[in-house]
């Protein structure tokens, strides 16, 4: 086991080293250059048409969910664990400055997100049942004809979602519950399998319907209790944002070291971290875009990049808010329970609010996650392998739930960032086809595009 461990750490340390940030980051700067910065230049009118859209339930065009269904199942695989372990963790290994790098990812990540919801939707596979099927494996396969490296992709999400996305999640909601309330794992990780089969099992439109309600309810239960303690502890509110800007761009040593060390740290660690949170570049959230009823990619585009911006830029700045107004982790360095220490800071009931949260988002990131593996396996075996994928899939929760899984951790960490290699391949490969059809969208953006041929032409010259 040693052996194996040293071999998995290694490629752990491979894939999410400082060449795979860069490349993700860079592939966001190259997509914001070519697409003229159109997330920002549209900012206004994105959140016009996702945001104060919510809850039109107008559709146009073909596809099984509507846009905010195809969001919220994307959110929900999202907006997880990252949220909350995943910023404690950056700012104790990298100080209060990662948060900035954190936001500078998440910046250029709304264009690469926009990018992969675009691409889903323009090179998806809807079958004569109405049956969707996208994501990187099929625009990397039918836009630039390498079936090969569509299959590549499709295998490291087959077996990243046994890890990141159930096991391990299971495992956070089996441990949260039993610290805060006493609640036995297994009984736990059974509840958890029992809900997730229950909604699973009636496949995307079950999937989306479900999410669709969870999504907004967890989301403002934890945004509300975050921003009562910041309220609680506004006094502090200046001086956490002042820290976040000069402690990212802070150039002294750590330690007798090199000088920018801490920079670098803070750097690193917030990239890292924003990238793992709103997963923009890793391939995974096209597969739920893919499903939307719309008229034009570019529309479904545009709720790409709403994904990221909820994600990191309001969640995730509320996480870090509340640890950095507290003044908690200044002497904890346990990430896990760092958050609840934070809320508890705040008022008595803080902490449940944690716990409780991060159990919600730990078991929408199984929903949306279960969706994704599925349709990797279906890609690889064809589409009979559904029904047995969940069969092993269901089961695994339980197992998860009363496990020990550093060593799955690792594994599934290994995977999940493999899955970006194809997908930023066929992102920066493409950049070409989402240009035309922003071009094309941005022209007459208010109009409804009945005839799908206006802009699936463009895919053709």
């Amino acid at each position: 086991m040693d052996v194996l461990t040293k071999m998995v750490t290694f490629v752990y340390d491979m894939v999410w080293g400082m060449p795979m940030l860069v490349l993700l980051i860079g592939c966001g700067i190259f997509l914001t250059i070519r697409t003229r910065a159109v997330a920002f230049r549209r900012f206004p009118f994105i959140i016009k048409n996702t945001l104060f859209k919510v809850f039109d339930r107008e559709t146009h065009g073909e596809g099984t969910l509507s846009p905010f269904q195809a969001l919220s199942t994307a959110l929900a695989a999202t907006v997880g664990t990252g949220n909350i372990v995943g910023v404690s963790g950056a700012i104790i290994l990298g100080g209060p400055g990662a948060i900035f790098w954190m936001w500078i990812a998440a910046l250029f990540g709304m264009t690469t997100k926009m990018a992969e919801a675009t691409l889903a939707i323009a090179y998806r596979d809807i079958d004569e049942e109405g049956r969707v099927s996208g994501g990187p494996m099929y625009y990397i396969s039918k836009g630039l004809n390498w079936r090969w490296l569509g299959k590549v992709f499709a295998f490291f999400g087959t077996f990243a979602t046994f890890g990141i996305g159930n096991t391990v999640q299971s495992n956070a909601i089996s441990n949260t519950l039993y610290e805060s309330f006493q609640i036995p794992k297994i009984v736990s990780g059974l509840v958890v399998a029992v809900i997730a089969f229950a909604v699973i099992i009636g496949g995307i439109k079950r999937i989306g319907a479900f999410t669709e309600k969870l999504v907004p309810v967890m989301s403002l239960f934890y945004i509300i209790g975050g921003i009562i303690v910041i309220i609680i502890h506004r006094q502090h509110l200046g001086s956490a944002f002042a820290s976040i800007f000069r402690e990212a761009f802070n150039l002294r040593s750590a330690s007798g070291g090199v000088a920018g060390y801490t920079m670098m740290l803070a750097m690193r660690n917030g990239i890292a971290r924003g990238v793992f949170t709103n997963e923009a570049g890793l391939g995974s959230s096209p597969i739920a875009h893919a499903a939307a009823s719309c008229d034009h990619p570019m529309r479904q585009g545009m709720w790409g990049v709403f994904e990221v911006f909820v994600d990191t830029i309001v969640v995730c700045t509320i996480t870090a808010l509340v640890i950095l107004s507290t003044g908690v982790w200044q002497n904890h360095e346990n990430a896990a329970s760092l958050v609840a220490f934070s809320f508890q800071e705040g008022f008595a009931a803080g902490r449940y609010i944690v716990s409780i949260g991060l159990a919600l988002f730990a078991l929408s990131t199984i929903l949306g996650w279960a969706y994704y593996g599925e349709s990797c396996a279906r890609f690889l075996f064809g589409p009979k392998i559904g029904k047995y994928y969940r069969y092993v899939f269901i089961p695994l929760i339980v197992v998860g739930a009363v496990t020990k899984l550093d060593f799955v951790w690792l594994i599934a960490d290994s995977l999940n960032g493999l899955m970006a290699i194809p997908n930023l391949i066929g992102l920066i490969a493409l950049s070409g086809v989402i240009v035309k059809l922003q071009k094309d969208f941005y022209s007459d953006p208010l109009r409804i595009r009945k005839n799908p041929e206006e802009w699936q032409d463009l895919l053709k010259r």
